[in-house]
């Protein structure tokens, strides 16, 4: 073993490019017997550990899938009841303002009528004053 180590360390130190592996003594392979033991039964146990984790990570992960979905779910029928309210709210609207519309209309048309009336009124009394001036200033002709 001394003599790997050190032609390693000379071919390294020699030219810098070429590097000789050192072949394992029997103690070294023993002991990296174990520490492969020791490796797989690491791995097995980190392998369940994962395992683990992964199912109790798939548990959070469908848990957080429900939430989205009863989220979701809430804001569909929010959107609904919303777009429903808002489609009432709407047609309530529409009609109450149709109905002043109306209201308006028909006062204004009421206004109209009056208007006309007055105005009738004004024509017939214009026309009365007319002859009764006129006669005031022909008092020679007689009707």
């Amino acid at each position: 073993m001394c003599l790997d180590k050190s032609l390693k360390m000379e071919e390294e130190a020699g030219n810098g490019g070429s590097h000789k592996r050192m072949k394992p003594s029997d103690e070294e392979e023993k002991g990296d017997s174990r520490d492969g033991m020791s490796l797989d039964a690491a791995e097995n146990e980190e392998t369940e550990t994962k395992l683990v984790a992964s199912d109790e990570m798939e548990l959070n992960i469908a848990q957080i899938l429900d939430k989205i979905e009863s989220f979701t779910q809430t804001v569909s029928n929010l959107l609904d009841t919303g777009k429903t309210m808002f489609k009432e709210l709407s047609n309530e609207f529409e009609e109450r303002l149709i109905m002043i519309h109306k209201e308006y209309v028909e006062k204004w048309q009421e206004e109209i009528k009056e208007l006309r009336l007055l105005d009738a009124s004004n024509e017939e009394t214009t026309s009365l004053l007319h002859n009764a001036r006129f006669l005031i200033q022909n008092p020679n002709i007689e009707p």
